[in-house]
């Protein structure tokens, strides 16, 4: 059981996760004890990142009243050299006039809505011990001790198991997801918001604050254990390399599905908020948009995945193939 959570804690790593933090937050690197933090590239890296970029992720091109969109799978905790866009997907960026995300965390609105306690949402205190615990791991992470006290204790946690692959060269500040909104504001394109705040965090927090305080506990020990990394590290190569395939395995070899809470947790995360992204991508195209939606990859897998959404709505679909990659951890 202990095992499999990693991997659900990881599928809980929504977009509001990709920017709660700067990079700027971190302890100086010359401490040792420390991950290493986010840097901007050099106008010399990022001109020889651009020049040797290849397509990564999951690429759909949509096609319905004579126009096309896209639907484009992305991961929420990536390495530097991967916020570079391949051939094809600039090829679909440079063509939309929209590009969709969850969240557009660029933008200040929303930031300031994460500070926001949903409605009705049950007030949340952690046990001493519990908190205690949530501290260690902020220390852990080499952020200041106020860092994350503004956000409930479950997206506290939950940023640090996102935060924890920057040992190993993953970190939030280089999501896909901001860099598509970078791009679009570059390219002075439409950028919208597919969800709410709200309506991300009520799906990470769970419907009770018994729920709230396991998701805390659970995901605590995964990071104390060493859980978290490997999960973090797997979906990141799987992404990688373009492998859908294993990515449509997910439920096999994630461990997370094997009980029926974790199914509703699943269901919760995934299969309820496809629905809303559906309408959203559908809505936009509908009004004359020709839409790049960037969501994250596991929302594209299965019978309830979007690209079989917005095939029921009539959209032609079609995958959009990347050459073949290696393994990204080995790389």
């Amino acid at each position: 059981m202990k095992r499999r959570l990693a991997v659900c804690r990881l599928a809980a790593s929504l977009s509001l996760l990709c920017g709660l933090l700067a990079p700027s937050v971190a302890r100086e690197q010359s401490d040792a004890a420390c991950p290493p933090s986010a840097v901007a590239p050099t106008a010399e890296q990022a001109q020889a990142g651009l020049k040797s970029a290849r397509d990564r992720g999951f690429l759909w091109r949509l096609q319905k009243d004579g126009r096309s969109s896209w639907l484009y799978g992305t991961l929420h905790v990536a390495r530097l050299e991967w916020v570079f866009p391949g051939p094809l997907l600039t090829q679909a960026l440079r063509q939309a006039d929209t590009i969709a995300l969850e969240l557009d965390m660029l933008d200040p609105q929303i930031r300031e809505q994460l500070l926001t306690p949903p409605a009705g949402a049950e007030p949340v205190t952690l046990p001493r011990a519990l908190s205690d615990r949530l501290m260690r791991q902020v220390e852990r992470a080499c952020l200041p001790a106020q860092a994350l006290s503004a956000l409930p204790p479950a997206l506290q946690a939950a940023t640090l198991m996102v935060m924890s692959g920057r040992w190993d060269g993953l970190d939030p500040a280089y999501g896909i997801d901001p860099m598509l909104a970078a791009f679009a504001r570059t390219a002075r394109k439409r950028v919208v918001s597919l969800e709410t705040p709200e309506l991300q965090t009520r799906a990470l927090l769970g419907r009770s604050a018994a729920e709230h305080l396991q998701f805390v506990e659970q995901t605590l020990a995964e990071l104390e254990t060493g859980r978290a990394r490997p999960a973090l590290l797997r979906i990141a190569d799987v992404w990688a390399r373009g492998d859908l395939a294993e990515m449509e395995r997910y439920e096999q070899w994630c461990g997370c599905m094997e009980t029926e809470a974790e199914r509703a947790q699943m269901r919760r995360l995934l299969d309820d908020r496809n629905i809303g992204l559906a309408e959203g991508i559908d809505r936009l195209h509908g009004e004359g948009a020709s839409v790049l939606a960037g969501v994250g990859s596991l929302h594209m897998i299965g019978r309830n995945g979007l690209p079989a959404l917005m095939a029921q709505r009539g959209y032609r679909v079609e995958r959009v193939p990347f050459e073949p990659a290696q393994r990204a951890d080995a790389q």
